[in-house]
């Protein structure tokens, strides 16, 4: 029997049909990123430099992908709180963190029963920036450089007063281990926050602070505490002029760092494009300027690089905590 002619039409029709059967709908999943508007939890309080970074890229983020990216403040325990709540979420990138190294690196070894490990319960998305570290100290103090300081230091042992945000905060880790790096005996005030710490140190009840320079350059610039160095390995493009603390002390060095992280698990590709569009938001001239004026500088680093970074901090800091004695406290 003759088997009746397929028209072109009809036989083109047919050998279409299994590729759009097969690869459309993996398309449209992949094309659907993200399905609606995206959550950028911050774990602290508003107004401070992580929060002020998260709402920078909420709107270049939105340009790139069609949809809000509406930051949240979840705040609380250290950061804790808001870290937790992404860890717990779906690895679809609808639920990111923008969290810095002492949510990450620090806290697993400061406090008992944490309800998450830093280093290992995240998705390292993007190395956002690095926030100016400064070590400031009261007019009074007659000392401008680190090594008149550390004399002055030396020759009144137990006089010298530091003040921190908290235990384990990174004003106190950075006081605590510069004083046993040139081997002083200073006195530990803790707050309850950074700006009772630095308004303290401003009216010289305490002699001595190390902290962000969104919370220290503003006082400096008015004359109220002097900068004697920053903290970071290598000297600041933001302060080119000013020296690192490292100079007079080999080996001491810490930089804060915020840095953006998905739950566990998330796609390799998703991970990447994220990484790609927030490397181009943060590379902006508007972005790097606000950034910038705030003590704040971008970076531009890979997911690898970041996990790597990630890895390394949490090994040391542990380390350094332990060496320093400091106990965990409840989470």
């Amino acid at each position: 029997m003759t088997q009746p002619r397929l028209s072109r039409r009809a036989a083109l029709s047919l050998l279409a049909a299994p590729a759009v059967t097969t690869f459309a709908p993996a398309a449209r999943a992949q094309d659907a990123y993200p399905s609606r508007p995206v959550s950028m939890i911050v774990p602290w309080a508003p107004g401070g430099s992580t929060d002020i970074l998260a709402r920078v890229l909420a709107e270049p983020l939105r340009l790139a992908f069609g949809q809000p990216f509406v930051v949240e403040n979840r705040s609380g325990a250290s950061g804790n709180i808001g870290s937790s709540f992404v860890a717990r979420s779906a690895p679809d990138g609808q639920t990111l963190l923008v969290g810095s190294m002492s949510t990450h690196a620090m806290n697993d070894a400061l406090f008992s029963n944490m309800p998450f490990n830093g280093a290992e319960d995240f998705t390292p998305v993007a190395l956002l920036a690095y926030v100016l570290n400064t070590m400031v100290v009261h007019p009074s103090v007659p000392a401008n450089t680190v090594p008149e300081f550390i004399a002055y230091a030396k020759a009144n042992p137990g006089k010298i007063a530091y003040a921190s945000a908290g235990a384990g905060s990174t004003n106190h880790l950075c006081a605590a281990m510069f004083a046993q790096m040139a081997g002083l005996d200073m006195v530990h005030v803790p707050y309850r926050g950074g700006a009772p710490a630095t308004l303290d140190t401003v009216a010289g009840q305490t002699q001595l602070f190390f902290s962000a320079g969104t919370q220290t350059l503003e006082h400096v610039n008015n004359g109220r505490l002097k900068l004697l160095a920053v903290t970071e390995e290598k000297r600041s493009a933001l302060l080119p002029d000013v020296p690192t603390v490292g100079e007079s002390l080999p080996g001491f060095e810490m930089a804060v760092w915020y840095g953006a992280l998905g739950p566990k698990g998330m796609a390799p590709a998703l991970t990447n494009r994220l990484n790609a569009e927030m490397n181009k938001a943060l590379m902006l001239p508007d972005v790097k300027g606000k950034m910038a004026s705030i003590g704040v500088e971008v970076v531009n680093e890979t997911p690898a690089a970041f996990a790597e970074r990630l890895r390394l901090d949490a090994a040391k800091w542990h380390k350094v905590i332990r060496d320093l004695g400091i106990d965990k406290t409840d989470a």
